[in-house]
């Protein structure tokens, strides 16, 4: 496994992984990291990369901004410290993120890039496939995408008032006097995305949401989910089957269910590793 600093256009470092084969691969498959997606929260990675690596695909682990709750670095355009995270994630900078490594793999020269994503690293995806039809991308892999909405449904109207509040008055940088979800810190300007804006709510329980960004994805590829994940109201393939027939390559997707295992995969990560090894050789 080699380390990567992943440089962005507006000079962001990011810092990921290549799991790479010991000959020179024609194909990668990039895999988008959801919120605190790191190595220690998501053991899962190191299955999938060294399962692709053994056999002749090169993978790339790829942290975004929130991987981790705050992180330093430098900037390599203005040389300034800059403090990244979860904590003040601005999710227009999506594009930003994945465009980098897009761009990395393409250095790199490989024939064919798989663009994959987990949990909101998977809603990141179909963010930026809906706005970039990036003939760069072979085909998409969206693994356990987030049901932004269950998250959102446990902030109560007080704490949506405080984060209004602070927002509507200048204040979108201060830090919240409480968590979001329970877990989340961090600014205002954070907490109003996931709360009032779309950016990433682009997946769905519910049949009458709104799917315009799925609808615009002009790729195929598969989506893969637990059978116990606990973030789509105990109705994983039906979330995942109501999410795929709004693509407009409904037809050619191909769905994957694991069964007895939930977000992260647990007790059942060489599984999934093997799954998608088969994915991608097909």
């Amino acid at each position: 496994m080699k380390k990567l600093e992943i440089s962005t256009r507006t000079g962001t470092v990011l810092h990921g992984a290549l799991f790479e084969s010991s000959s020179q691969a024609d194909t990668v498959v990039i895999a988008i990291t959801g919120i605190h997606g790191n190595f220690y929260s998501n053991p899962f990675y190191y299955h999938i990369g060294e399962t692709l690596s053994a056999n002749g695909i090169d993978f790339i682990y790829a942290q975004t901004r929130n991987a981790f709750g705050q992180i330093n670095i430098i900037n390599t355009q203005t040389d300034e410290k800059e403090q990244i995270g979860s904590w003040n994630e601005d999710f227009a900078k999506t594009d930003d993120d994945i465009g980098a490594y897009l761009d990395f793999a393409q250095n790199r020269g490989y024939r064919q890039i798989i663009l994959a994503g987990h949990s909101l690293g998977a809603n990141k995806v179909v963010y930026y496939l809906s706005r970039h039809h990036d003939e760069r991308v072979s085909k998409f892999i969206l693994l356990s995408p987030a049901n932004v909405t269950h998250l959102t449904n446990s902030v109560s109207p007080q704490e949506r008032a405080v984060v209004k509040h602070y927002v509507e008055n200048g204040c979108g940088q201060k830090i919240l006097p409480f968590e979001l979800f329970g877990w989340l810190g961090g600014t205002a300007d954070m907490a109003y995305q996931w709360l009032f804006t779309n950016t990433l709510n682009n997946m769905h329980v519910e049949t009458e949401r709104d799917f315009s960004q799925v609808q615009a994805v002009q790729h195929s590829g598969a989506l893969l989910i637990g059978t116990l994940d606990r973030f789509t109201y105990g109705d994983p393939c039906g979330f995942l089957q109501n999410i795929n027939r709004h693509f407009q390559t409904a037809e050619q997707n191909e769905l994957i269910f694991i069964e007895g295992t939930g977000h992260t995969y647990q007790q059942k990560e060489q599984e999934v590793a093997d799954k998608l090894l088969q994915l991608v050789q097909k």
